[in-house]
């Protein structure tokens, strides 16, 4: 995120600023503070909302993985609340032929693979039966 012009960079940013840094308006991030609760800015008198620096962070990494890395509200939930991503990834390697299978866990892969590989042979029986 760049700074706001004139403020720190351990100052609060209005919701008007976050969302202007991020390209997104303001309701979407009001939408994301009532789906991911670890997102809770300060709000002053008005309901008017600051963002600290942790929660500007947390905005720019929900925003990321919604929008840059395909993941669902439910799957960004999930994961938050599994300890989270961390803040900062590393960047994307370019060329990458195998989808990123970061934050799944092994049983869940073995399970996954083990449905493949029954599908592979039901379909292998199957087109040695419609081949005699």
């Amino acid at each position: 995120m760049t700074a706001a012009v004139g403020k720190g960079a351990g100052a609060f940013r209005t919701i008007g600023e976050v969302a202007d840094s991020l390209g997104l308006p303001q309701h979407i991030l009001r939408y994301w503070e009532t789906r991911f609760p670890q997102l809770r800015p300060l709000q002053r008198a008005g309901n008017r909302r600051y963002y600290r620096p942790d929660d500007v962070a947390l905005a720019e990494q929900i925003h990321r993985l919604l929008n840059a890395e395909g993941y669902t509200i439910k799957g960004v939930q999930k994961l938050l609340d599994a300890g989270g991503a961390p803040l900062v990834l590393e960047p994307a390697i370019a060329n990458v032929s195998a989808p990123s299978v970061a934050g799944i866990d092994s049983i869940a892969l073995a399970a996954i693979r083990n449905r493949l590989a029954r599908a592979l042979a039901a379909d292998d029986v199957a087109g040695r039966i419609s081949n005699a």
